[in-house]
């Protein structure tokens, strides 16, 4: 007898995007649950149900691709980076455009502080910004030093630090924020093109290259690195610290033990590389986004954890 196929699970695919999407991101459980929200090279970020995907709005506005979008913890504001050589801050619940912060080249990333008014933004210039939206009018802190470009950036330690990542340069680098300088570094493998920083803010997952790595932020030391087969462009790590995923361009994501780095599930349904990837806040599921211009949300158990748990509550519930 032949032996019984793995099952491939079915994610919930979100169109609406016409162009590659590339970086999503979830806000924390919100009283009307919670929300993800999407940067598109297509210049329409999308906001979205966290649990079904479905769609709630656009923010239109930008003129050209937005590479970076985020939203505050309680889904009230939305922050855009984009290639129009700005960073626009948005209500999130009727759309209105609220606040455009000019630069002078393409921003390429920006985030919320945990205390939900202060963003940060990087890009081409090789400066990060911190803006405050109770004041907008006033000059952002700005922290220069960086030779390259600013892919991507995080807050951590309290909002006392920023980690981001430069161009092709194969490390991280540290800013304190109190002295706008930097203070530390991190040396990679190659370039990381992704920062996920756990929801306790002590674990960094990063991709660079052809592994997936984990920083203790405590001690800014690589406490784990694991391989992959292929250039991978994103990975993020799930709330229990159990599973991680990854995905990059060989188009599949991967869903991985964090303890072995086995592979418990490769799952394949875009049609282009994967640009991001992120964990729902409570885990049961995680979402990723891709050059296809399509959002697929995947859930964290395989299909045969989800069988087994069905099977053993089966008889309980008759």
């Amino acid at each position: 007898m032949a032996a019984k196929r793995p099952q491939q699970q079915q994610p919930l695919v979100c169109h609406g995007h016409s162009r590659p999407i590339v970086e999503v991101n979830y806000t924390p459980v919100t009283p009307d649950g919670y929300f993800l929200v999407s940067a598109s090279k297509d210049g329409n970020p999308m906001v979205r149900n966290g649990e079904n995907g479905d769609w709630i709005g656009t923010f239109q506005g930008h003129k050209g691709a937005v590479w970076s979008a985020h939203l505050n913890s309680p889904a009230l504001l939305a922050a855009t980076a984009s290639a129009d050589f700005s960073m626009r801050v948005w209500d999130a619940l009727s759309g209105d455009e609220l606040h455009q912060f000019q630069h002078k080249h393409i921003v390429r990333t920006t985030q919320f502080a945990s205390d939900n008014y202060r963003l940060l933004t990087g890009g081409q210039e090789k400066i990060l910004r911190v803006f405050d939206v109770n004041q907008p009018d006033a000059a952002p802190v700005e922290m220069t030093g960086s030779t390259a470009g600013i892919r991507c950036a995080t807050w951590c330690h309290n909002d006392n630090l920023i980690i981001s990542s430069c161009g092709d340069q194969p490390n991280l680098s540290i800013w304190d924020v109190r002295t706008a300088s930097i203070v530390n570094s991190i040396k990679t493998e190659a370039a990381p093109t992704s920062l996920d920083l756990s929801p306790d803010g002590q674990t960094l997952t990063i991709a660079d290259g052809t592994s997936v790595k984990f920083i203790d932020v405590n001690s800014m030391s690589i406490i784990k690195s694991f391989p992959t087969e292929y250039a991978t462009e994103a990975a993020a790590l799930c709330l229990d610290k159990n599973r991680f995923c990854y995905g990059g361009e060989d188009m599949w994501v991967y869903l991985c033990d964090y303890t072995t780095g086995e592979k418990l599930e490769t799952l394949r349904g875009h049609h282009g590389p994967v640009h991001s990837v992120k964990f729902a806040p409570g885990g049961e599921t995680f979402a990723s986004g891709s050059e296809d211009g399509t959002i697929r949300l995947w859930k964290t158990e395989t299909p045969e954890e989800d069988g087994a748990a069905e099977g053993a509550d089966g008889p309980a519930a008759q």
